[in-house]
């Protein structure tokens, strides 16, 4: 893209052809920050976030769909006991490939990577819908996840490649409210088609429209000249061995605690083996020509801060979106949908800091207080949420969801924005692969640490309140009186799987059993509330020692534009 006639004379010398994003050549081969490319102007940027927005709301549509479905597609295909395996599938691969995504785009083009993406995502989502045993929706959601991965990081990189640094706040805030409107319309849409004549099958096929006309707009909108890197090694085995490293971590954290105990050998021999996994391919990525996760962004100050607030965000994020409706629907007695509602004040509080954020942080170049008041907001988001069992309304609830969200609102687009901002062109796409990556991670870290305190609170609970009715029973038969104690402690018994199963099975026991059920799981849940306070703590020490550095760019837009 040559320069305007008006630039042209404000020098004595021709000023030199401008490089995109996508020339390898114009990544630089030592430290400093190259020169800033000339980005193309605003209505050409407007028509490619059509194309990343369409992607991103199929991908983040089909993750929040599915948990209404479940119930109903388990009951027709069967196999009740691999039930973890079709959300764990998708998360496993989804988090896994990341870091490899935004590398190959680095290799062979971002435009080719996203529609092989997008095509990945098209193919499982047809295997989804017409899936005929549990065997083989689990492929396809674990051939899903892998598309996922790469919708999920490709459009942050596809962004920072058109849109300068200070400018990309206005754009990533639109990225914020894809995720905020997906995570309501899921559970809607979800129940909408499961309780239609269309049935759960189109929980997966109705994406695939949505993901065509993206690949469309992205073959026609999204013209920028690449020239391939054939010469470049692809670090196959620093790839195979970052995918087998996360995968063991997430499978060790997705299923431990319910499919095997913590305190067990297979637990032992997975950690053990996460741990040796990780250290050969960061020995392995030292020594490599194109490293998937160059181990140089470890040296930025801003990318490891950046990154352990990104894990923080994902534990709580992930882990309040999981356990808020099953709370709602357990101690409440909402149906799911009315619970999916309940969450608005979540997302609503999410999208309006998102998006104004990015607005002011496009003004100014200026972005560090919002994290930090962010963090400070979700400590005292989940200090109100940890109050909700004195509360017999909802009003803490409420008021604990919108701290968070506004806090969650401050963090997670602008982290990404600072590293971007703050590493090299040339590391630009592997630093933000990586920072989605932790953010992935710390979400699956969330389920299972959540999922762990909730489980192991419950169970303490139900066995104190089956002991009270085991003793209470002695006594009545000492005394020859009958105070029900000997009906609870039975039901309690006869309870115990129901405790942790669907909402409608707990409420559909007798009255004292559902009572104590409950209450258990109303304290419960407010151990899960507890535990976010110091992971919020963490993300705040995180992110307070991040260098406040003003993005970079922000004029050339605003003349193009």
């Amino acid at each position: 893209m040559e320069q305007s006639p008006r630039a042209m004379s404000k020098t004595r010398e021709p000023v030199p052809k401008a490089k995109t994003p996508e020339d390898p050549a114009a990544a630089p081969t030592s430290g400093p920050v190259p020169e800033t490319p000339d980005y193309p102007p605003r209505p050409v940027v407007r028509r490619i976030m059509v194309g990343l927005v369409l992607a991103m709301l199929t991908s983040m549509l089909t993750n929040s769909i599915i948990g209404t479905a479940l119930p109903t597609i388990m009951g027709e295909l069967g196999g009740q006991d691999r039930l973890a395996w079709v959300a764990t599938a998708a998360l496993l691969t989804m988090t896994a490939s990341t870091p490899v995504w935004g590398k190959l785009s680095d290799l062979w083009g971002r435009k080719l990577l996203f529609q092989i993406a997008l095509g990945v995502f098209i193919v499982a989502s047809l295997a989804a819908g017409f899936a005929q045993d549990i065997n083989w929706l689990i492929a396809a959601r674990a051939l899903q996840g892998l598309g996922v991965g790469g919708l999920a990081t490709l459009p942050n990189i596809i962004l920072g490649d058109v849109v300068s640094p200070r400018e990309r706040g206005r754009y990533s805030g639109l990225i914020g409210m894809v995720f905020g409107v997906s995570t309501v319309l899921g559970p809607l849409v979800g129940g909408f088609l499961v309780d239609s004549p269309l049935g759960w099958r189109w929980c997966f096929l109705i994406t695939v429209p949505l993901a065509v006309v993206a690949f469309t707009v992205v073959q026609f909108m999204f013209r920028m000249p690449f020239a391939p890197r054939r010469e470049a090694p692809v670090d196959r085995l620093g790839a195979a061995l970052i995918f087998c490293a996360a995968s063991t971590v997430i499978v060790l954290l997705s299923l431990g605690g319910t499919q095997f105990p913590w305190n067990s050998p297979t637990a032992y021999v997975m950690g053990a083996g996460a741990v040796l996994l990780t250290l050969t391919a960061v020995l392995v990525e030292r020594r490599a020509a194109e490293p998937i996760i160059p181990t140089r962004l470890f040296r930025d100050r801003t990318f490891v801060l950046a990154s352990a607030g990104s894990v923080t965000v994902g534990m709580m994020m992930f882990g309040l979106i999981i356990y808020m409706p099953q709370y709602l629907q357990m101690v409440h007695g909402m149906s799911p949908t009315v619970s999916g509602l309940m969450t608005l004040p979540l997302v609503g509080s999410f999208l309006t800091t998102s998006i104004g954020s990015g607005y002011a942080i496009s003004g100014t170049g200026r972005w560090k207080v919002y994290p930090v008041v962010g963090m400070v907001l979700c400590v005292i988001g989940f200090t109100v949420l940890s109050l909700a069992q004195v509360d017999p309304g909802l009003t803490t609830i409420v008021v604990g969801q919108m701290c968070v969200g506004l806090g969650f609102g401050l963090n997670m687009q602008i982290l990404l924005l600072a590293t971007q901002s703050a590493l090299p062109l040339r590391d630009m796409a592997s630093g933000t692969a990586s920072v989605t990556f932790f953010r992935n991670l710390g979400g699956a870290m969330g389920v299972a640490a959540f999922g762990a305190v909730m489980v192991g609170r419950l169970n303490g609970e139900l066995a104190a309140a089956a002991t009270a009715a085991r003793e209470a029973m002695v006594a009545d038969r000492i005394e020859d009186v009958d105070s029900g104690a000997e009906e609870l402690s039975i039901g309690l018994e006869q309870a115990a799987e129901s405790a942790q199963g669907s909402p409608e099975l707990v409420h559909s026991l007798p009255e004292p059993v559902r009572e104590v059920i409950v209450g258990a799981f109303d304290h419960a849940m407010q151990g899960v509330f507890v535990a976010g306070i110091p992971i919020a703590v963490i993300g705040l020490v995180a992110v307070s020692f991040m260098k406040g550095v003003p993005l970079r760019g922000g004029g050339q837009e605003r003349r193009q534009g």
